[in-house]
């Protein structure tokens, strides 16, 4: 019988695969109209990027919300290419410098450490994510940083007294993802940098 959490990480993956359709639907309906005449216009190029910037979010939540099947892995290619397209015009850069394919919860894993080192990044930053026999290490550089410490207490103890926002679900997440993969989160956090391990 599945607990709550695996009915949400369900939930997340149908919300995602259901969304993903339509918004594909939508891009090619734009990309007909652009080569129109009438599809060249400063309206139809808004259109068409915020299609674009959705598809790259819903992507990236499907690995970092959504189930993972026991023995899937995800590849350094596919990865690449949703985090190409996620961080397209953005402020955060995230260079993935882990080869090969890894199980696909250790990449949940660090896709939502990540959403968390953005909101700690909001005017911009590096993100490098690495891994080395096994071994995870993600750090996050910056000019300025903002770190709410309450929310990255929540990543050495789960149970602290903390009352986590629907923008902040990734905190409440990691140390159930990292426990389900038999893993153990480590911060180091710094005025101008975060590194992480699992």
């Amino acid at each position: 019988m599945s607990g709550p959490r695996d009915i949400s990480a369900l939930l997340g993956t149908r919300i995602c695969h259901d969304l993903i359709s339509p918004l594909g639907a939508i891009g090619n309906g734009v990309e007909l109209l652009s080569m129109s005449l009438a599809g060249k216009s400063p309206e139809m190029a808004l259109i068409a990027e915020s299609v674009e910037n959705a598809n790259a979010r819903i992507r990236y939540f499907r690995v970092a919300f959504g189930a993972v099947n026991p023995g899937a892995s995800l590849g350094r290619p596919e990865v690449v290419d949703i985090l190409t397209d996620l961080t397209r015009g953005g402020r955060i850069g995230i260079e993935w410098d882990a080869a090969g394919a890894h199980p696909r919860g250790e990449v949940k894993l660090a896709f939502l450490l990540i959403l968390c080192l953005e909101t700690a990044m909001p005017w911009g930053g590096q993100v490098h994510v690495g891994s080395d026999d096994g071994r995870w290490f993600i750090g996050a550089t910056a000019e300025r940083l903002k770190v709410d410490p309450r929310l990255w207490e929540l990543m050495a103890n789960p149970t602290a007294d903390v009352e986590v926002t629907a923008a902040h679900v990734q905190f409440a997440l990691v140390p159930e993802t990292a426990r389900a993969i038999g893993r153990a989160v480590r911060t180091d956090i710094r005025d101008s940098y975060i590194k992480i391990s699992f």
